[in-house]
């Protein structure tokens, strides 16, 4: 497929798609629960269990009481002591509420990732500047946990890194402004943004041209984002959400 008909077709999925509806229970993602709320650190909660299946996703998350995000670490504990979620212990969910409340006593996560975003305009030294303080307020540890938050990204090792897809799915909602996604974000450039690469969304790039590497790593969806930025210099991640739906409803 040629260039500008592949662009035309990608265009039309985005404006098509780009309408309050397109999520719902019965087309369910976890920006259901989280633009509910309009707030960084539900947000992040909403995306960082964001894997696995889409309606018990939003399942886990309806069964979440945000406004524990408020209380005491010991009211905190006591109330999630009935919760898991997959990998996620219930220990695990208290964590993050702890983790997410300690953090706020220090800095926005806004505030937090542009310390270390500004200085290049660069989304990987943002997140690692969040992931670090995120470990640091909060010593507590284990495989769910681990798994949940992730490490600081290292530069010098993309080859060996995930895509960071829950992570840059966050950044996603938090920075770009449509109908799907919420633009709480107002200092980061949505042009810097990199694609949240899942499985549907790998294989459907692949697919249609616009992937050449072969492992879904942190690398592919760097050069799923140059790609993308061929169609959109200036909002390359606007066509995250269409290529997302395509693979999930296997439209190609």
């Amino acid at each position: 497929m040629d260039f500008y008909s592949l662009k035309k077709i990608l265009d039309n999925e985005v404006e098509k798609r780009d309408n309050f509806f397109e999520v719902s229970y019965e087309n369910p993602d976890p920006i259901l629960i989280a633009r509910r709320y309009q707030d960084e650190k539900i947000a992040l909660i909403c995306s960082l269990f964001a894997y696995g299946k889409a309606s018990l996703i939003v399942r886990f998350l309806d069964s979440l009481d945000f406004s524990l995000l408020q209380e005491s670490e010991e009211k905190i504990k006591k109330e999630t002591k009935h919760l898991y979620y997959r990998f996620q212990s219930s220990l695990d969910v208290a964590n993050i509420f702890i983790t997410l409340k300690r953090v706020s006593q220090i800095d926005s996560l806004e505030d937090t990732f542009y310390k270390g975003y500004k200085k290049e305009s660069r989304v990987i030294d943002g997140l690692r500047e969040v992931i670090t303080l995120l470990k640091r307020v909060n010593s507590y540890d284990s495989k769910g946990y681990a798994f949940l938050i992730g490490n600081p990204p290292d530069t010098k090792k993309l080859s060996t890194l995930s895509p960071y897809k829950r992570w840059n799915m966050f950044l996603r909602w938090m920075v770009r402004k449509d109908c799907i996604d919420m633009g709480i974000w107002k200092k980061i450039d949505k042009k810097d943004l990199i694609v949240p690469l899942d499985t549907h969304t790998f294989k459907v790039s692949k697919k249609i041209g616009l992937l050449q590497r072969k492992t879904c790593d942190l690398k592919a969806a760097l050069e799923l984002t140059e790609n993308l930025k061929k169609f959109d210099p200036l909002d390359p991640v606007k066509y995250d959400f269409a290529i997302y739906r395509i693979g999930q409803e296997n439209s190609v």
